[in-house]
């Protein structure tokens, strides 16, 4: 669902915060989150190398504690001062505060957002899956990386291989661990902060903060004001505002002309056959992923999407799929590792069709629209497509 290599990591507050690393890369602003799932422990297992050869052993990481939502994200170019995490942590009404590192790398001759975290603690701000995992963190805190299911299953990284991580100069080879996606969009890799240290992360860059659910813009803006010069505090996880089944929210203008639509559709049309690249977004990459696809043909007409399927749900009103018109995009949650997480998006082109790319191994085409899994359907709204697109 990612851009490779050239991308420059979008932020909801329309910033990329840069520094110089021995991984050369910038810091990480995103957002995005995972819901709850029915999976038990040992069916997520089949998402986790045999962590036999590890030589850490299993008290090395802690048990599952409370599970805490992340709902703001602050990051710096350089270590977050220790008198600024104080005072996060000292205000009223934060749940729990978590310190990572955090970076854009190349993983796998992908540049994506990675994080170096705490296992044991960490483990405590991810989807449900993901955090029962203890076989997971037991391989993150060996060395192994933990890489998104998109990236593995769409970008063809294969579970228990060894990947090169680092930056575009300076690399190892490290093991992938697990397919398990963190819920945080532009985050496609987790790594332990022992092994973050190694390819010279920054340390203690970012902090994941936990606050009231309904109270997170009031926060984001109080805590803003407490942060150094450069440093910057973006909500992880904005709602996608899902109507009661069977309304339509009033529009009031704000949704597409009919000649954008059909612009749009044409532009779709266009790219039929090419092949399915993940992070592909033009012929320079040799083809298109859901989400590239989407993002090249709004552009042809002048609409600006987000990168990610999670972040273009929100461009717009989520509505029931029955309600759905051509120029709508659909919505999937597919991720077993993040149920509730948006990763997969195509464009309805009316009477139960839709132009999608589909997976690994497939072209752009013309399909019939199945609901397994299905969200519902985006009604665009060009100008706040435009603003979150950064």
């Amino acid at each position: 669902m990612r851009k490779p290599d050239r991308r420059v990591l979008p932020t909801i507050i329309g910033v990329s915060v840069m520094t110089t690393l021995a991984a050369n890369g910038a810091v990480l602003v995103a957002h995005g989150q995972g819901g709850p799932d029915p999976r038990t422990n040992a069916e997520h297992q089949k998402f986790v190398a045999a962590s036999g050869s590890s030589k850490i052993s299993p008290a090395a990481v802690a048990p599952l504690g409370k599970r805490l939502e992340p709902h703001i994200l602050i990051a710096a170019p350089s270590t977050l001062p220790a008198e600024t995490v104080s005072r996060v942590r000292g205000t009223k009404g934060v749940a729990g505060t978590e310190i990572v590192d955090a970076v854009q790398a190349v993983v796998a001759g992908k540049r994506v957002g990675v994080l170096g975290v705490e296992p044991s603690t960490f483990r405590n701000f991810t989807p449900k899956p993901t955090a029962q995992s203890d076989a997971l963190w037991r391989n993150v805190a060996g060395g192994d990386v933990a890489i998104s299911f998109t990236m593995g299953s769409d970008g063809g990284v294969q579970l228990g291989s060894q990947i090169p991580v680092g930056g575009k100069q300076k690399q190892a080879q490290v093991r992938v661990g697990a397919y398990a996606t963190m819920g945080i969009g532009d985050v496609d890799a987790v790594i332990s902060r022992a092994t973050a240290r190694t390819l010279g992360v920054p340390t203690g860059n970012a902090m994941l903060v936990s606050v009231p659910e309904k109270k997170v813009d009031r926060y984001v803006k109080h805590i803003r004001k407490m942060l150094p010069k450069g440093a910057k505090a973006v909500e992880v996880n904005p709602e996608i505002d899902y109507p009661e089944p069977g309304r339509v929210p009033t529009a009031r203008g704000k949704v597409m002309t009919a000649q954008q639509v059909q612009t749009v559709i044409k532009a779709a049309y266009t790219r039929l056959g090419w092949p399915y690249v993940w992070g592909g977004e033009s012929e320079a990459e040799g083809g298109y992923d859901c989400s590239g696809l989407m993002q090249f043909a709004f552009a042809k007409a002048g609409i600006r999407l987000p990168r990610v399927a999670a972040d273009q749900a929100r461009a717009g009103w989520v509505i029931p799929y029955s309600k759905a018109e051509p120029g709508d995009m659909l919505i999937w949650a597919n991720d077993p590792t993040a149920p509730g997480y948006i990763s997969h998006i195509a464009l309805y082109i009316g009477n139960g069709k839709m132009i999608a790319a589909p997976r690994r191994g497939t072209v752009v085409q013309v399909q019939n629209v199945y609901t397994r899994n299905m969200k519902g359907a985006v009604r665009v709204n060009p100008g706040h497509a435009g603003r979150i697109a950064g």
